[in-house]
């Protein structure tokens, strides 16, 4: 089995005190590389800096929804050269809208938005996409604005079937988290995740959050390892071999942030 947590946030505060050992526990757990996400400047800055010590991890730079107010150009561009500087840097974002919790203007979030899709673009970096809440503005955006060619993901997909096939129409990836492990919180996604065609599927545990069961009886923090209960209760769901499964999706997120092939 080969697994990818391809959406994580271990350069959170949380994991200070034994970061190593989280590593080593996913790569006893056949986690053979992990993304971890940036969401603002100094996330993005954390996140370098542990994959400078661990060839199995890559990184993304971007400015999380909730901070849109704090997307300045300057900050824009100093990401922007992060991402040119260092080879870690596989993607942007995670980057979107949050209608949720509203921590950022409406306005402010969409200009936010649309600056990093273009940066994305200038760059030629896969996206990682943040939608909750969005009324179909997220999707609306989307479409109207990028080349068909841009390659995105959907993180911790949550929503209908059909703003699910609308993204997959784009051509976007679905990223799985442990929701999908939840007993009432997953109900709806597990029927409707079968129907994702198994090479627009990523998985994640977006930890330090979304810690899968059976884990989450235990352990309050999510960490990369527990990716392996995400990917089995998908194979479940979905009635097929999870060791196939694994290497179909491990290769999707390969190919997907640009990575060698592995043997």
């Amino acid at each position: 089995m080969k697994l990818f947590d391809s959406h994580c946030h271990i350069d959170d505060k949380v994991y200070e005190n034994d970061i190593i050992e989280v590593i080593n526990r996913a790569a006893q757990e056949q986690v053979k590389g992990i993304m971890i996400v940036g969401v603002d400047l100094s996330t993005s800055h954390r996140a370098i800096e542990i994959a400078r010590d661990n060839p199995c991890i890559i990184t993304s730079v971007g400015i999380h929804p909730h901070d849109a107010s704090n997307c300045s150009t300057k900050t824009l561009e100093t990401l922007k050269n992060l991402a040119k500087e260092h080879t870690c840097i596989k993607a942007w974002g995670e980057t979107g809208l949050d209608f949720n919790r509203m921590f950022s203007p409406q306005k402010d979030q969409e200009t936010c938005f649309s600056s990093q899709l273009n940066l994305a673009g200038d760059l030629d970096l896969p996206l990682i996409f943040h939608e909750r809440d969005s009324n179909g503005r997220f999707y609306e955006i989307l479409k109207s604005e990028g080349p068909a060619t841009r390659k995105g993901v959907v993180h911790c997909f949550s929503g209908t079937k059909a703003e699910m096939f609308k993204y997959l129409d784009l051509g976007y990836h679905i990223g799985i988290t442990g929701i999908l492990t939840l007993q009432k919180r997953g109900e709806y996604l597990r029927t409707i995740a079968p129907l994702i065609p198994d090479d627009k599927i990523l998985i994640e545990t977006d930890a330090p959050y979304l810690t899968p069961a059976p884990q989450k009886n235990k352990f309050r923090r999510n960490e990369p390892a527990f990716v392996k209960s995400v990917l089995l209760k998908l194979a479940q769901i979905k009635q097929t071999d999870p060791d196939q499964l694994s290497r179909t999706i491990f290769e999707n997120t390969l190919k997907f942030y640009n990575l060698p092939t592995q043997g």
